[in-house]
């Protein structure tokens, strides 16, 4: 199976007195780079995701996002008793003093007592980030089926679009092969009488190197090995559609090779049907490529 470097999933979930929600996306990327965004106070989870993900990707810049929040935020008060005693009897020897010093103060109040630092505490609730990250791991396999069935569903289409434009190379390779052929007689007409040209226009010239010279201009005028080559790349492409998995590099680099046989036929075409066909050959090739870089 092909699948697209693309793909997108997200979720949501609770365990109490946990909420959460999930994010996964990933665009194109030449290899395998993974980022998570989680609570680092959860021992092993980012770890567990990477792996995950790395299991169910090749390629692709991928993004994990979690956004983890707490449902019981209202923390329990404490007294704390030594805090408490210590100010009682702060409390007690400044009015023992006063007294004597016929200061009169007023009574003390518990709201008074109670607002002094340190002798109401919060109590925080420590949660088991072993437990929570076992919980999460297990509620992100859902995720990443659902971000797999979506590339698996972008490969099938991509594969579907390839495979149309491979049969429309092959076709235009095809017309190419028979107006090369066709044009072989017009060719060798015209060397004729270039070469005709050439003795009648020059006196010792050396006929059998003229002859020479322009048999290497045939030669490189041939399109035959092109033409050939061109064909052999949609067969590979074709096996490589067949091969399944992560086949994106190798199609990638097979795209150049497409590439640089159009641009050569179109070079040596010197027949403007055949440039025509050679620069169809090249605009589909570039919309080829463009889909190829979507291949994981």
């Amino acid at each position: 199976m092909i699948r697209s470097m693309t793909g997108f999933a997200s979720a949501t979930g609770s365990s109490a007195p946990h909420s959460w929600s999930w994010e996964l996306r990933s665009v194109n990327g030449k290899g395998l780079d993974i980022r998570v965004r989680a609570p680092d106070w959860i021992d092993g989870l980012e770890a567990g995701l990477r792996k995950r993900i790395g299991t169910a990707a090749a390629r692709g810049n991928i993004t994990c996002n979690l956004r983890l929040s707490r449902e019981d935020s209202t923390a329990a008060m404490t007294v704390n008793a030594a805090q408490l005693q210590s100010v009682l009897s702060a409390l007690s020897r400044i009015e023992t003093e006063a007294m004597d010093a016929g200061v009169s103060l007023a009574p003390s109040k518990a709201s008074d007592i109670v607002a002094l630092r340190g002798v109401l505490e919060q109590s925080v609730t420590q949660d088991d980030g072993a437990a929570l990250a076992k919980v999460l791991l297990s509620d992100f396999e859902a995720v990443v089926q659902d971000f797999d069935a979506m590339r698996a569903s972008e490969g099938a289409a991509l594969v579907e679009m390839l495979g149309g434009q491979l049969d429309e190379v092959e076709q235009l390779t095809a017309e190419a092969a028979t107006l090369a052929e066709a044009r072989k007689d017009e060719m060798a007409a015209t060397l004729r009488s270039n070469l005709a040209r050439v003795l009648d226009n020059v006196d010792g010239v050396d006929e059998s190197r003229i002859a020479q010279e322009l048999a290497l201009l045939a030669v490189k005028a041939d399109v035959t090995e092109e033409i050939d080559r061109l064909g052999a790349h949609v067969t590979a492409a074709r096996d490589l559609i067949a091969q399944g998995g992560p086949i994106g590099r190798k199609f990638d680099f097979l795209m150049q090779e497409f590439n640089r046989e159009a641009n050569t036929l179109c070079s040596k075409a010197q027949n403007s049907a055949l440039t025509a066909v050679g620069l169809a050959l090249k605009a589909l090739i570039d919309q080829m490529r463009e889909q190829v870089q979507n291949v994981e």
